[in-house]
């Protein structure tokens, strides 16, 4: 009885205590023309959130150092991504428009999507994660 007790507590235990497996998910950036200021790349996982400034799951800004940056997001867990980011030249934190509320400095989305006349949606600019993932995605000027 006592090894019955031993061995249920054992179970439980390594289910609860079980790590969910984690990934890394590596995007490539092509297509960057110049070095000045940084490249801001931003990660969701939530849908209702894409692509409001302030709300990402992970974000980094990256100086270019040649015409392709290479990052790594590690340590996710499986589940949908989207990625958006913009070339920040002059360094102010913010992708800046025209007056149309077009951007003015480079950008792009996961799955490559070209926007027409607003911001894609989180499916378009999404990948599932169930294994590590390399994503290559080209600048738009």
């Amino acid at each position: 009885m006592k090894l019955f007790f031993t061995l249920l507590f054992s179970s439980i235990s390594m289910l609860f205590f079980a790590q969910k497996e984690e990934y890394t998910l590596t995007v490539k950036i092509t297509s960057i023309e110049n070095q000045r200021g940084v490249i801001e790349i931003a990660l969701y996982n939530d849908p209702n959130k894409f692509p409001k400034i302030g709300q990402t799951y992970k974000i980094v800004r990256v100086k270019p150092q040649g015409n392709t940056i290479i990052h790594e997001f590690k340590n996710l867990t499986e589940g949908k991504y989207a990625v958006c980011l913009f070339h920040d030249e002059n360094n102010n934190k913010t992708c800046d428009r025209n007056f149309f509320g077009i951007p003015t400095e480079a950008y792009a989305f996961l799955n490559n999507i070209r926007p027409k006349f607003s911001a894609p949606s989180f499916e378009e600019c999404s990948t599932k994660l169930d294994k590590h993932k390399t994503v290559t995605i080209k600048m738009v000027y």
